[in-house]
């Protein structure tokens, strides 16, 4: 019988690739025509896919997480479902990403109670593990499939979602020779959506490190090996017969396409003169011969894999190594020092050996062109990093010339800090910012919260706090002013039509994230309730996906929760608005008593501010906004039914 080729379907004109969130059949199950084999996802729209045939399936060439284009074969079914299964073939792809990873722990700005109520904690959830691969000759195991008995596991860089394409390794928690179990925190990672922690694959000996604190590297890209129990780390192992490193992985032995790292590009002529000079004298006073290249020397300097194999393939010594001014994080040697070293190795004096200094190979399109006119080169001249962590340290800590006489301690953006700097940055040089400003009384809504939020939690599970209120509450102001519900390309407005509310999430004094809260328009107060608890937990708890800090079409930030009484937000791009409660406070205010007359009164009173995009949302248009917003949050009441 027939086997038939199940594709990657086309899901509308403009839409070129899709991804397999999830596959409902496994290999070797049989499937009936039109049941759903898979879940698929595309920047248009999520959709099941049917089985165009009855039979078996044979084979899964597409894993869970992996985009491909329109029309690749993602599988392929047997008709004759007697038909023996057969093995994937060797091009089928490697081992299924893990689930996209975790967030930083946070404390969502939504979450805190005016009375001083503390959410309590919630259990951290189990965090997925990163995808594996075995290493070395491991290359037909079975996709996934962890190593077992003596081998050699890799882990690689997590996919963290389908717009990620790279991580950087924040901090390592493990070292060397560290014993970890399965699901033991290895080491934070970092993306510009989300920070994360990644759990070991396996149970064992943490046998080398491949990735440094700092370095940025693709997804994909092996960033450690996991051996056996007891198992000796890489360092101990003897060096293979050829000369190189026998526990270096195969991609990095043979490939010089570019170094897992975020090292920047070749310095300028003039560093590179200096730098050559140094490197040519050391190289001239150290007659040894070059042997293997240690992942670090005894001065605690790393040496990446791609570092240590161009040096062993060229010949050069760890002297050399050492003499070589690092352009790297903390002063590390790059692929392009390394480089850069290579082309004026040939200038130095003549060695004491009769044979000439080797050529410089070619290692891929990222190796500078040989020997071009000083005045076109293109990079900026780098100044000199410092060569160990230890100057890098003292270099930091050493005030600058600006604030000489002054007690000023230094302190470097962390990589959330700089995300965060350039997207307010390009908020305000994007939107014509403006605020305007609402008193609302909300004793109603107070007293509300205050009779039902025991017998809710009782019922539902979860606390019921003001952020649901809040999102509530907006969603008809939005229905009658869809502007603020909308986003600026060009000269052309985009009015969208669901509501996907961002709440803002304070990371403690590290940074802020707005997770969101999906088709709002279409849930009650004890649904939002539901959803918002749902992000709290999953942000406490690290398991925020990239996805859910994306597609936002409105966002509340209570700076209330803090106790700022109001507060100026800034637009969240794309967005056209953003609103802001501020602290609720018990207040002396003046109201319309039974009779008509005017009286004093104690009321639960909030400030709300509204940032809003100028260049089409008008101050009367915003001013309309909040006068319907404020109708809708004075409009609970103690007996409000809680849908």
């Amino acid at each position: 019988m027939a086997r038939v080729d199940v594709v990657m379907p086309k899901m509308g004109e403009s839409v070129m690739e899709g991804t397999v969130l999830e596959w409902k059949k496994a290999v070797g199950d049989t499937v009936e025509a039109d049941e759903t084999l898979l879940e698929i996802s595309t920047d248009k729209v999520d959709s099941e896919v049917p089985s165009p045939e009855a039979g078996r399936i044979v084979e899964i060439l597409v894993e869970e997480n992996d985009t491909v284009d329109v029309g690749t074969p993602i599988a392929v079914i047997e008709t004759d479902v007697n038909a023996e299964v057969g093995a994937a073939p060797a091009s089928a792809p490697p081992a299924a990403e893990a689930a996209d990873a975790v967030e930083q722990a946070a404390e969502p700005l939504t979450e805190v109670q005016p009375v001083g109520e503390d959410p309590e904690p919630e259990p951290e959830a189990k965090p997925a593990a990163p995808p594996v691969r075995p290493a070395g000759d491991g290359a037909d195991a079975p996709a996934g499939a962890p190593a077992s008995g003596g081998a050699r596991t890799e882990v690689v860089m997590p996919k963290m979602g389908e717009s990620v394409m790279e991580g950087t390794v924040l901090e390592w928690k493990k070292a060397v020779g560290d014993e970890v179990e399965q699901d033991e925190t290895l080491l934070e990672i970092s993306t510009d959506k989300v920070d994360s922690e990644v759990p070991s694959p396996e149970a064992g000996t943490l046998l080398e490190i491949l990735v440094e604190e700092g370095e940025t590297v693709d997804v994909g890209t092996p960033i450690a090996v996991i051996g056996a129990a007891g198992a000796a780390p890489a360092e101990a192992a003897p060096a293979g017969g050829d000369g190189t490193r026998a526990d270096t992985p195969e991609p990095y032995e043979k490939s010089y396409g570019g170094e897992a790292s975020d090292d920047t590009a070749a310095a300028a002529p003039a560093v590179r003169e200096e730098r050559g000079a140094e490197a040519a004298a050391a190289a001239t006073a150290n007659a040894e011969p070059a042997g293997p290249i240690p992942t670090r020397d005894e001065a605690g300097n790393f040496y990446s894999p791609l570092v240590r194999s161009i040096a062993e393939e060229e010949g050069l010594s760890l002297a050399e190594l050492q003499s070589i001014q690092g352009s790297g994080t903390g002063g590390r040697v790059s692929k392009d020092d390394v480089m850069a070293y290579l082309e004026t190795r040939g200038e130095a004096p003549a060695q004491p050996t009769s044979a000439p200094a080797p050529e410089p190979k070619s290692y891929g399109a990222e190796s500078p062109a040989p020997t071009p006119a000083p005045q076109a080169r293109q990079a900026p001249a780098k100044p000199a990093q410092p060569t160990t962590r230890a100057q890098a340290a003292q270099a930091a800590a050493t005030p600058s010339t600006d604030t000489a006489g002054e007690r000023v301690e230094v302190v470097e953006m962390d990589r959330m800090r700089q995300l965060i700097a350039e997207h307010m940055r390009r908020s305000k040089d994007t939107s014509a910012h403006v605020t305007s400003f609402a008193e609302v009384d909300v004793t109603g809504l107070v007293r509300h919260r205050e009779a039902h939020k025991a017998e809710f939690q009782k019922r539902e599970g979860v606390k019921l706090t003001y952020t649901p209120y809040f999102i509530e509450a907006a969603i008809e102001p939005l229905r009658d002013h869809p502007l603020l519900n909308a986003s600026v390309e060009g000269t052309r407005v985009l009015i969208k039509k669901d509501y996907h509310i961002g709440i803002a999430v304070a990371l403690g004094t590290k940074g802020l994230l707005v997770p969101v809260v999906r088709n709002a328009g279409q849930q009650n107060l004890t649904g939002l309730a539901h959803n918002v608890a749902d992000l709290a937990d999953r942000a406490r708890s690290k398991k925020l996906q990239p996805d859910e800090l994306q597609g936002g079409t409105f966002t509340i930030t209570n700076v209330g929760s803090l106790g700022s009484l109001m507060g100026t937000p800034i637009i969240n791009q794309p967005q056209t608005a953003i609103l802001s409660p501020g602290a609720i406070v018990k207040r002396p205010v003046v109201v319309e008593g039974p009779d008509g007359s005017d009286v004093i009164a104690i009321r639960h009173m909030v400030y709300i501010s509204l940032s809003y995009d100028h260049r089409i949302i008008d101050g009367a248009m915003a001013a309309s906004f909040l006068a319907a917003y404020r109708q809708q949050l004075e409009s609970y009441a103690v007996d409000t039914p809680l849908a």
